[in-house]
């Protein structure tokens, strides 16, 4: 068990180097998917069906890791599942027929689903043991490393195949693992906050070598732990409804280009960073609770602006809003649900976060078809001023 502040800031700079890795290599992936559309053949209806592979292995993989954190501790999960994460990028440009794209999918959406509980356990403990709130800035290092994948594979897409790419993206992965893994493996993570909370003080403290473990989540503490969950599916939602739709809207309903059309996206990434990045700050400022709220409801009236403007660079500020909004509510939804009920605690927030983030871009669709695309898109305002609703009710129920 770590005892030390040089201790805590290696484990800091570890964890923070998986999280960073698991963005950079899951936006690799997702630049090289036309390629791979191409290269086995699918349909459009083909290719959505192959990546449900991925949103069906995190979500059945997420609960399974919180058990597995809970018996053998989330620095050997995150380890073996960066591990896993690292092999099975490299094999959908492998695959020839929908049917084995679909099969790897799965493979590696249980990796991805894996480490991101496994993670972000480790990093609730470690935030418990610094008593800072720094779980933002893990989450600013995912969105730095997805925002690197994906300018690195824009950058090789035109010279090196998808199976070079990816398998070069393998050998990164494996050769980050194998730095920052001892980190962990020598260190079990550095308190069990639910554990000791709920103790007697008569008794004993685990022993050093033994992982952390948790009560079960019980009554009111399993409320609670649903209720983080539904504001990180809020969030979640509004992610995945910007990285599908934004784009569009912009091109179809304002006339931007298609080059000015992607700065949607781009604007709303990089503001989502900026907020992660000062995160730890404002929580210090502010407190959980009003953090969320005071996020939930810049989202809200980020995303207002974004769906309902009538000029171009109106709706680009809105979208910036939005992720300004956003960018500390799922860190903070997941902390919340990770110091309740520990690593069973960030499975249950995690698996409702990739739920919302599943949900997003089709409900907008069918919205969209019935109304209208920015209408459609005003949900996001909704689900993030429900966010806040919860963070105003929820304001006393965890301490700060």
């Amino acid at each position: 068990m770590p005892g030390t502040s040089r201790d805590l800031t290696r484990l800091r700079t570890a964890i923070t180097a998986f999280f960073a890795l698991d963005g950079f290599l899951f936006a690799g992936w997702v630049v090289r998917i036309p390629a791979i559309k191409h290269q086995t053949g699918a349909s459009a209806g083909d290719l959505g069906l192959a990546l449900l592979g991925v949103s069906a292995g995190a979500v059945l993989t997420m609960t399974l890791t919180g058990r597995l954190c809970r018996r053998y501790g989330s620095h050997q999960a995150t380890v073996v599942c960066a591990v896993l994460l690292s092999l099975s990028v490299a094999l959908p440009p492998l695959t020839h027929s929908v049917l084995a794209l679909g099969a790897v999918l799965l493979i590696f959406g249980a990796a991805y689903g894996g480490i991101n509980v496994a993670f972000n356990s480790a990093a609730v403990d470690l935030v418990t043991a610094l008593h800072r709130p720094i779980m933002p800035s893990f989450h600013a290092a995912f969105s730095l490393g997805g925002m690197a994948g994906a300018g690195l594979g824009g950058l090789v897409a035109g010279s090196l195949s998808p199976t070079l790419h990816l398998a070069g993206l393998a050998v990164v992965g494996l050769l980050v693992t194998a730095v920052a893994a001892p980190t962990l493996l020598r260190n079990e993570p550095p308190s069990a906050p639910t554990l000791l909370r709920n103790e007697p003080p008569s008794t004993p403290a685990p022993a050093p070598s033994a992982p952390a473990t948790y009560r079960r989540p019980q009554g009111r503490t399993r409320g609670l732990v649903i209720v983080f969950g539904l504001i990180a599916g809020c969030t979640a939602y509004g992610e995945g409804a910007m990285a599908d739709w934004g784009a569009l809207h912009l091109e179809q309903d304002l006339d931007a280009s298609s080059g000015v059309a992607a700065l949607g996206y781009t604007c709303f990434a990089l503001a989502m960073t900026i907020g992660r990045l000062s995160g730890t700050a404002l929580l210090e400022r502010l407190g959980h609770g009003r953090t969320v709220v005071a996020g939930g409801a810049t989202a809200a009236a980020g995303m207002l602006l974004g769906s309902l403007a009538p000029s171009l660079w109106a709706a680009l500020l809105g979208f910036a809003v939005t992720g300004l909004g956003l960018a500390n509510l799922f860190p903070v939804a997941v902390e919340r649900a990770g110091t309740l009920a520990g690593p069973s605690g960030v499975a249950t927030a995690s698996t409702f976060g990739y739920g919302g983030m599943l949900l997003g871009p089709p409900a907008i669709g069918f919205m969209a078809d019935w109304l209208s695309l920015p209408v459609a898109l005003t949900s996001v305002a909704v689900l993030a001023a429900i966010a806040t609703l919860i963070g105003v009710a929820t304001r006393r129920a965890v301490p700060n």
